[in-house]
């Protein structure tokens, strides 16, 4: 028996500071493998923690983690780039409470480069290792695809200053 439902963990990510959440079916969660390729070859700190590329699961590796659920929790935060710490501090205690409630499986991905540590410990063992979560595109899910499939509508930025949005989620079974 579980000690909450999914959707108080859903309503708990809104409280938490999500500017929306939603319980979706892990089929519309989509893999590919060129989403690493635009972390290779377009983020500045490619390779610069252990969260992201080439450290963070491959897509196909991704894919089977999913084909392990069928319910999940997609967060949806929007606005600045400080948004990626917030987002991960919410995915991470979601994951917790779904854990604390019963859902022992539950897994979280955040959104962005880890931003624990100044500069990652790459020679060595996760420093963080309990809170610290890859992004969505990190392990190669496209997060486009994955939005749009559960009813968002987002699109690329067409410069720096405009609203962004960030997903984060929480596998939960």
């Amino acid at each position: 028996m579980y000690r909450k439902t999914i959707k108080e963990l859903k309503d708990r990510a809104v409280k938490l500071g999500a500017k929306e959440s939603k319980v979706i079916e892990v089929k519309t969660v989509k893999t590919a493998a060129w989403v690493r390729y635009k972390c290779q070859f377009g983020c500045p700190i490619f390779a610069g923690c252990l969260t992201c590329p080439p450290y963070s699961p491959a897509p196909d590796e991704t894919q089977k983690i999913l084909n392990s659920f069928q319910k999940a929790i997609l967060i949806h935060c929007q606005k600045g780039s400080s948004r990626f710490r917030e987002i991960a501090k919410i995915v991470l205690e979601i994951e917790k409470e779904a854990f604390l409630a019963g859902y022992y499986k539950a897994l979280g991905m955040g959104a962005g480069p880890c931003r624990l540590c100044a500069e990652c410990n790459l020679t060595g063992e996760c420093l963080h290792r309990e809170q610290a979560r890859p992004s969505m595109e990190a392990c190669g899910i496209d997060v486009f695809c994955t939005a749009r499939n559960n009813g968002y509508t987002i699109d690329t930025l067409d410069s720096t200053t405009c609203r962004a949005d960030y997903f984060g989620i929480v596998l939960i079974e």
